[in-house]
């Protein structure tokens, strides 16, 4: 009872409770470090640092309030700092799960352009512990209110809050002197972020962040036409001619991309219990008609699908911190698929997806690139269970684009992004009856069953395509964004892949990181798996050259993957790499034939270094180039910058429409080519949803064709 009766007298005092709230944060710092995070502790000076680093940021923000005289301002001030403290916490807690990473200020920032449809995804990120993070704040609050801690009225001298700030600064001194000892030029070198937070903690990281943001922005607006000049001079040396045989081969085709949200390679003739997950996907990679990469891989960072739409559309990386999208896309010059397209072949543009257009600022950074249409979640009806956290069900989306789609003038260039096989995973019983695993991780789980569920929607679109005449047509490139499966969810799907996860190793990890890749050409006879290895960057100027467009004189930091002169080598995000042979990941070697570490002898150490400078060179002048906005001072002969003001997403049916009037007889719409004969009635679709409204989707009243 006298502890007990101790312990309140000491908490009833301003500094007492100081220590409280500080230890408690500390605490659920702590059970974060091991219970959601994955800082990759390898030794015991390694745990050291990572018990002290919280103590330093947490005392020195706390300590703030205690240069506060009055006791009315100091307890809910120092509750505020806590609470706010907690959510920053918390924040990063809930977003590692989804990226295994930490939120960046861009990402923050950013946070108004992406949050519209992550409801959904937010609240399956949560889990039953996350009350611990909570939990003190309540506890605290109740005791105060039932006075078992009492207020203190008594001042707390100046003198003593700058002792407690002077504490602070030296135990963060210490603490950055024992991270720069484990991790040399920590802060002066671009590490993984993660080397951040485990040696300095998340209040750390976010402020060192803070100020690399403020760099950025200052190095933008300093930015010369003499940085431009060396990034051309890379571009130049890097280029890869196209492969005679391969440059044209759909030249004058339509181009339908489909964006397979979440996809990764090793779905492709993947069976559970006996079924093949995607049956049609597998077709289609092994058909004839189809040239398909079996070592291709993502290269997301943060913006993840954005990161793949950029890379897909520019040839460009994506940020090193949050999303290209969301931090330049409103203002950024681009060289983009749709304006090289649309100058140098005639081709329309649009983009298909049941989303909200602003959702990673799509709605702004598509006029950037000079996409002229973008049929966003107002064009259809999302009511109901038609819709899923991030827009409407794939098969929907399919049947309902048909409308818009046959009013297209061909050649056209027209995007897909699917959204139902995306984290959480979560689908209506009646979308799917396919017998998944039992992994217990629900995750990976479900996994599958929307995998199966895409694969039918494409299937459907594919029946239409050829029933309508487009298939003959087009080319068709099917591609996964990025991966599905998290890290930190690798070890219950290696029991889905037949693995042990007791030998998982990062080497796992990263080969999981392949997507697939096809470039479907209906009529092609001599199609096959290639193996070259290759990554989303490689994919414009590929895309490119099948249809006929030299590419030299854009900037593109890809090669064609089918050119003998195509770099090989595969850089991730992060800096890690992949190559026919070998993997680096945190600069420790793989064999990529036994998936062991290898000890390079001299010469090949000295040949993994030039690898690893040409990684970093590369990622470092496509950074330049987006950061500082540098094609601004550079327009290739014959290209024409796009004037976004040039393009509203308002009224495009009907823009469609004025299109097909304007142009007459030389319209070359699907529906005038047909003699305007719709193709609507030719998509079929086992959809459930539309039986419970009657057979028919709803399209917005603003796009109605009467109106």
């Amino acid at each position: 009872m006298k502890a007990i009766n101790y312990l309140r007298s000491k908490m009833s005092t301003r500094f007492g409770f100081f220590i409280l709230l500080v230890v408690l944060f500390w605490a659920k710092t702590i059970y974060a470090y091991f219970t959601d995070f994955q800082l990759g502790l390898a030794n015991p000076f390694e745990y050291f640092i990572a018990f002290i680093n919280p103590i330093a940021t947490t005392m020195l923000l706390f300590g703030l309030a205690m240069y506060i005289k009055s006791s009315r301002l100091f307890y809910p001030i120092i509750l505020l700092i806590d609470g706010l403290n907690t959510l920053l916490l918390y924040l990063n807690v809930i977003y590692y799960r989804e990226f295994t990473d930490f939120m960046t200020v861009s990402t923050m920032t950013g946070y108004s352009k992406v949050n519209q449809g992550l409801s959904g995804s937010s609240l399956a990120l949560t889990m039953p512990h996350d009350v611990f993070y909570w939990l003190d704040i309540v506890l605290v609050l109740l005791l105060l209110l039932f006075r078992v801690i009492r207020i203190d009225n008594k001042k707390f001298g100046g003198k003593g809050a700058f002792a407690i700030t002077s504490v602070a600064v030296l135990i963060f001194t210490a603490n950055l002197s024992f991270g720069e000892m484990a991790r040399p030029q920590l802060l002066t070198r671009t590490f993984d972020r993660t080397y951040i937070v485990k040696y300095l903690g998340v209040d750390s990281f976010t402020v060192y962040d803070a100020i690399s943001t403020q760099h950025t922005k200052d190095l933008r607006a300093m930015a010369t036409k003499s940085e431009m000049n060396d990034v051309r001079k890379f571009i130049n040396k890097h280029y890869a001619a196209p492969e005679r045989s391969m440059f044209g081969l759909a030249k004058g085709k339509n181009v339908i991309i489909i964006h397979l949200e979440s996809f990764q390679q090793f779905l492709i003739d993947k069976k559970v219990n006996g079924q093949e997950v995607t049956p049609f996907l597998n077709s289609l990679y092994h058909s004839k008609s189809t040239i398909a990469f079996s070592n291709f891989f993502h290269q997301v960072g943060q913006g993840k699908t954005s990161d793949a739409e950029n890379m897909l559309e520019t040839s460009t990386y994506g940020l090193p911190q949050g999303s290209m999208f969301t931090q330049f896309g409103s203002d950024n010059v681009f060289q983009a698929a749709p304006a090289i397209l649309k100058q140098d072949k005639g081709y329309t543009s649009a983009v298909f997806h049941g989303n909200v257009a602003s959702f990673w600022n799509r709605n702004n950074v598509y006029k950037n690139m000079g996409y002229q249409y973008f049929f966003d979640e107002s064009y259809y009806d999302t009511s109901g269970d038609k819709a899923l956290g991030y827009g409407l069900k794939d098969k929907l989306l399919f049947r309902d684009s048909v409308k818009y789609l046959e009013r297209l003038q061909q050649p056209f260039y027209a995007k897909y992004i699917t959204v139902t096989n995306h984290f959480p995973y979560s689908i209506d019983s009646e979308d799917s009856n396919f017998k998944t695993t039992n992994t217990g991780d629900t995750k990976v789980d479900n996994y599958f069953k929307t995998a199966h569920y895409l694969d039918q929607a494409i299937q459907e679109f594919y029946s239409y395509l050829q029933k309508s005449g487009l298939l003959k047509n087009s080319i068709i490139m099917l591609y996964g964004d990025h991966y599905g499966i998290s890290n930190s969810e690798n070890l219950s799907l290696a029991r889905a892949l037949g693995k042990n996860p007791n030998d998982w190793t990062d080497f796992d990890n990263a080969q999981l990181q392949r997507v697939p890749l096809m470039f479907n050409i209906p009529g092609m006879k001599h199609g096959y798996i290639d193996n070259t290895y290759g990554g989303e960057i490689d994919v414009l100027p590929t895309l490119l050259h099948l249809l006929g467009v030299n590419t030299k004189q854009y900037i593109q930091f890809g090669t064609d993957l089918f050119s003998k002169k195509h770099d090989t080598v595969v850089a991730f995000r992060n800096r890690d790499w992949v190559s026919t042979k070998y993997t680096s990941i945190s600069g420790t070697i793989y064999s990529n034939k036994t998936g062991k570490v290898i000890h390079p002898t001299p010469h090949q150490r000295k040949v993994f270094n030039k690898m690893q400078a040409r990684v970093n060179t590369e990622l470092s002048f496509s950074d330049e180039l987006n950061e500082q906005n540098l094609l601004r001072f550079y327009t290739p002969s014959g290209f024409t910058p796009v004037n976004p003001k040039d393009y509203n997403y308002q009224d495009g049916f009907q823009k469609e429409l004025g299109a097909e009037t304007e142009l007459g007889k030389k319209s070359t719409s699907l529906y005038d080519k047909l003699k305007k004969k719709s193709t609507q009635s030719l998509y079929k679709t086992d959809a459930p949803e539309l039986n419970h409204s009657g057979g028919s989707s709803r399209i917005s009243k603003n796009n109605n064709e009467d109106n």
